[in-house]
């Protein structure tokens, strides 16, 4: 059986992660949607929230779990899943960078968990949650960018702060 770790912040989930998740679940017996709890980047949605959402965006799609994890490194965490695999993100070249330091890192620590790299539906390569959030908080529609339930919240949420 092998598992996959899919890692995030999901602040909001996206159409492009939504797309990933789907993609990746046909290629692995079970996917851990991994929310990564990072008060240092002050996230908009709490991660009950996060997860609740995901949740609703994911009805349907069968061998996921969803869990939430910090303060520890993503490959200590893969271990201790035991999963084979960590599934990651590119959008474009900035992405990579990084991406290839961290693989490179991650199989230092552990090269028996792979990485492997998955690319987004076409019109979901430039959407990032950073844009999602900014687009929404000026009142701009996003609603085909981010499953219903998160479009749904975001609207709440912005029409409290107003």
């Amino acid at each position: 059986m092998t598992t996959a770790v899919y890692p995030g912040t999901f602040d909001p989930l996206t159409n492009g992660h939504l797309d990933l998740i789907k993609r990746s679940v046909r290629m692995f017996d079970k996917l851990i949607v991994a929310i990564f709890d990072n008060p240092a980047k002050e996230p908009m949605f709490t991660v009950p929230e996060r997860r609740r959402l995901i949740e609703e965006s994911i009805q349907g799609l069968k061998n996921i779990e969803i869990d939430n994890f910090s303060s520890t490194l993503l490959v200590f965490y893969a271990k201790q899943k035991e999963a084979d695999v960590i599934v990651r993100g590119l959008r474009a070249i900035a992405d990579f960078e990084y991406e290839f330091q961290m693989t490179l890192m991650n199989r230092r620590l552990d090269e028996d968990i792979e990485t492997i790299f998955l690319t987004p539906r076409e019109e979901y390569t430039y959407v990032a949650s950073r844009l999602i959030k900014e687009v929404a908080a000026f009142g701009g529609n996003v609603d085909e960018l981010v499953p219903p339930p998160v479009a749904l919240a975001l609207k709440e949420k912005y029409q409290r702060q107003a």
